[in-house]
């Protein structure tokens, strides 16, 4: 634990004396850098690569963190994109020469450095008063082959993907018919019971019993009765036919 915090004190301290040294050569007003200037930049850029690639990718992951809680993100990104890279290069070998650029944003300090599988340019950039790291980035050197291998896997993944995508949509849209007879079978209504009907009720038997004109003990209690309620004889009367009136309640009596 004490290793790894001599480690970030280290790579801060670095990184704190590359400001210190490029803010005493700088010159708010000057447009050209000299020779000297140049060279001691260059140095300071070269100790801040040369603190980080010593460092543990463990070790990297939490000063990578560290520099984010105290809002460098420059720094911070600077080191994922190495972490990133950091198996294509391999160990750290030397840095060889370098340029330093200023422009209208700031100052650019480009080196050119050699790792044990292929060489990188590390690029760094400061604002103007030389006070900030505004970026910071490794750019390895692949080799013509390796470009055309990576290419070539991005064009497959890209085409798999497509190809994967377009599958499954059309198994998607084979899918359709079933997905309508399912709701077609949710939607369809429930047969209704039939309505209950009352049964017509019978119509009432007339049976050979009901022509009562053949009765003729009660064809002649109707004919004294007429005959009584209308005062006229009984002889002068004559019944020709008995029907029962609708609802009537009578009934005849046997003896």
């Amino acid at each position: 634990m004490k290793q790894f915090k001599k480690q970030v004190l280290l790579v801060l301290a670095m990184a704190a004396c590359l400001f210190a040294l490029t803010a005493c050569t700088a010159e708010a007003e000057k447009t050209n850098i000299d020779l000297s200037e140049a060279a001691a930049i260059q140095s300071s850029a070269q100790t801040v690569l040369e603190g980080f690639v010593v460092v543990p990718d463990a070790n990297l992951t939490a000063i990578v963190e560290q520099y984010r809680e105290n809002d460098m993100e420059a720094l911070a990104s600077g080191l994922e994109g190495y972490l990133s890279v950091r198996d294509d290069l391999g160990a750290y070998v030397s840095t060889e020469d370098g340029i330093t650029v200023k422009g209208d944003d700031g100052y650019t300090i480009t080196l050119n450095t050699v790792f044990e599988k292929r060489t990188c340019q590390f690029v760094l950039t400061l604002d103007k008063r030389m006070e900030n790291i505004t970026s910071m980035s490794f750019n390895p050197a692949y080799t013509t082959g390796e470009n055309m291998t990576k290419a070539a896997l991005n064009t497959l993944m890209g085409m798999g993907t497509v190809f994967i995508v377009l599958v499954f949509i059309s198994w998607l849209i084979s899918c359709f018919k079933y997905i309508r007879r399912f709701e077609d079978k949710m939607k369809k209504p429930e047969p209704k019971a039939p309505l209950k009907t009352k049964p017509a009720a019978p119509a009432p038997a007339v049976s050979a019993a009901e022509n009562l004109t053949d009765d003729m003990e009660l064809v002649a209690v109707i004919t004294a009765a007429i005959a009584a309620s209308e005062g006229t004889p009984a002889d002068g009367l004559v019944v020709r036919s008995i029907r029962r009136a609708a609802g009537s309640k009578w009934r005849r009596q046997s003896n």
